[in-house]
């Protein structure tokens, strides 16, 4: 595209009532709520469309999203809109609770094969921690084995976490002994990258997954999930919707984990509190 056209999409503006008809698009189909602080935001992440459809206004963009040719750029939209903050090791002591509490009581109740289910995994390091903490602890406990599934609603990032690619700086809290033992350098040094190594991510799978959904394209039940820092962009109903519906994926007995942050007082869901943040289903 020449430099003046790039000009004309960068000074498209977006009006409130374009954002009032996508905010409600986005709410009403993925429960995202879009209140009118973030219309900047939205327009800044939405540029990025506007210049991969040549479309030089959000009237025109808008009017694309809603014809017949608009599922595919809904995708897209959201792979911008979705926000994908994710860490290593993030929230730490819930890994801890998982060593010292979780996995024990599942050796000694022989559960051989345990399912874990990280929803709303973004571009995986979740996903990856849980697998190292559970090869970790599974090394003293032979016959014991594992598999975690990521869902995301973001196709860009459910990509990235099956290549499990990553900065080297996005690992740098991860101990020594455990990079040598789990990562893989790139064996170009200037990239600086990094590639969890086969034996993990044999233990992992994806799948795109809407929270709005009535129901969820899932055939497994779970022993323990996490849902982590995803209910504060709901408002309670859509919260209580989403819990409910995770947990018909939930074995009785099972453990469910939420975010620091995040809290279900009030909500009917069929979950038992035994940490601020960690649940059992009933």
């Amino acid at each position: 595209m020449k430099e003046l056209d790039l000009q004309r999409i960068f000074a498209a503006k977006l009006s409130d009532k374009e954002f009032d008809t996508l905010s409600k698009f986005i709410f009403t189909r993925y429960g995202i709520k879009m209140p009118p602080a973030k219309k900047i935001m939205l327009q800044s992440r939405l540029q990025k469309r506007l210049r991969a459809l040549e479309i030089y206004s959000f009237a025109e963009y808008v009017d694309f999203v809603f014809s017949k040719q608009g599922d595919e750029e809904v995708v897209h939209m959201m792979d911008v809109v979705s926000t994908n903050k994710t860490d290593f090791y993030r929230e730490p002591a819930h890994f801890e609770y998982l060593k010292q509490n979780v996995l024990p009581k599942y050796v000694k109740d022989n559960n051989r094969n345990l399912k874990l289910w990280s929803a709303g995994c973004s571009s995986g390091p979740e996903v990856y921690t849980l697998a190292i903490v559970l090869s970790e602890f599974f090394e003293a406990h032979p016959g014991f084995d594992f598999s975690i599934f990521g869902t995301d609603i973001s196709t860009k990032v459910l990509k990235q976490a099956h290549a499990a690619i990553y900065k080297e700086e996005a690992v740098a809290m991860i101990p020594l002994e455990t990079k040598r033992k789990y990562l893989l350098k790139s064996k170009e040094s200037t990239k600086k990258e990094i590639r969890v190594n086969t034996k993990l991510r044999q233990k992992t799978s994806y799948q795109r997954l809407n929270f709005m959904d009535n129901s969820y394209n899932v055939h497994e039940k779970f022993d323990i999930i996490f849902c982590r820092n995803v209910l504060i962009y709901f408002d309670r109903e859509t919260q209580e919707q989403v819990i409910n519906k995770l947990c018909r994926h939930l074995k009785p007995g099972g453990y469910f984990f939420l975010g620091h942050s995040e809290s279900i007082t009030n909500i009917d869901v069929p979950l038992t509190q035994i940490k601020p943040t960690i649940f059992i289903r009933k």
